[in-house]
């Protein structure tokens, strides 16, 4: 059952990287093609449900699975516990971003009356640069949490 969560752990970590690229390379890209114009077309689609919809679903799973995952594992060994520690911190960091950097910009882009086109440009560019470094963070995250699952396995299939 141990195993089984932090596979679903790696899995969950592995779907919030990947949406969290996709959103650098097609959302945010479409996002900045016509400014001003792609951005209220942008404010207009998002209306109803927007990525943070996703996020805000999946990114505390994330979080909560890579901490019961180092619960679980506590004891396994130091390693371990500190590639989990790695990765729980990572996927905690990537939210405290999300929070202090994305959400205010994005509804500073998104507001009405629309900002100037400076500004939404100038955000725009901070926004997408910024998410490539978010997704390092969510990278490196998951490459400890690989790390942690590779040591659970061998480690337990060595012979004494």
């Amino acid at each position: 059952m141990k195993k089984i969560i932090i596979l679903i752990s790696v899995a969950v970590a592995s779907g919030v990287l990947f949406a969290n690229v996709f959103t650098t390379m097609v959302i945010a890209v479409a996002t900045e093609s016509d400014i001003p114009n792609s951005v209220i077309a942008g404010r207009e689609f998002f209306k109803h449900t927007n990525p943070g919809d996703f996020f805000k679903i999946f990114s505390p799973a994330s979080q909560l699975l890579a901490l019961v995952s180092l619960i679980l594992f506590w004891k396994t060994s130091k390693k371990v516990r500190m590639f989990l520690g790695v990765a729980l911190l990572c996927y905690i960091t990537g939210d405290i971003l999300a929070f202090t950097y994305f959400h205010p910009r994005t509804d500073v882009m998104f507001a009405t009356p629309t900002p100037d086109i400076e500004t939404l440009k100038r955000l725009s560019s901070e926004w997408s640069a910024m998410n490539w470094v978010r997704s390092f963070i969510l990278f490196v995250g998951l490459v400890f949490s690989f790390l942690a699952v590779d040591r659970i396995y061998t480690t337990r299939n060595q012979v004494p």
